[in-house]
Parts: C-alpha cells; sequence; structure tokens
C-alpha cells in the first residue's frame, strides 16, 4: 500500500509492531537512512527473498527507498510471499523531510 510521507510516518509512530526495512543499496544506506530501519537491498536478487524470509511476517513493514519506485516493487514481493502488511513511502527518501541519521 502506497502512504504519503505524513501518513507513513504517524503510522509508523503509533505502532508497536511497525518495522522500517530501507530497501536501497548498502552504500546508499550508509549515507543516509531513516533512524531505526534495517537494510535490506533490493538488487540482490534472491538474496533479497532470502534476506526476507527471514524476517517475522506478522510485524508491519515500513519501506523505503530513494524515491520509492524500489519500495514499491519490494512491498509486491512482500505480499506475493505472505508479509500481512508492507507500507510503501512514497517519494522516498528523496523527498523525505523526517528524521535521518
Amino acid at each position: 500500500m502506497n502512504l504519503e510521507q505524513s501518513e507513513w510516518w504517524s503510522k509508523f509512530s503509533a505502532d508497536e509492531n511497525g518495522v522500517i526495512l530501507d530497501v536501497r543499496t548498502d552504500e546508499e544506506f550508509e549515507s543516509s537512512k531513516i533512524p531505526g530501519a534495517i537494510n535490506i537491498d533490493i538488487y540482490k536478487g534472491q538474496g533479497f527473498i532470502y534476506k526476507l524470509e527471514e524476517l517475522d511476517k506478522t510485524k508491519n513493514y515500513y519501506v523505503y527507498c530513494l524515491s520509492g519506485g524500489r519500495s514499491g516493487q519490494a512491498c509486491g514481493v512482500m505480499n506475493q510471499l505472505g508479509f500481512e502488511t508492507a507500507y510503501n513511502l512514497l517519494g522516498g527518501i528523496s523527498q523525505w523531510d523526517g528524521p535521518t541519521e
């Protein structure tokens, strides 16, 4: 599900079962990230799938990338793998005005 930044962040902030997932490359992740995010690079192909399979599918995932394209794809893959809730951040971190580290 695609969410605008304000709704994405307010949902996450109120979600005790929420996990922020960054699907950018390691280099992108190291340059700046949303606090508390875990990183699984979607460009790793099958490795991305393996890493997703290690995650708890009952949690709610708040997914982002640079502009919202890769994270949208990642949400689709997660839904196919049986994840109940994956929210895509529209505009990605490039349009993010929330906290970063």
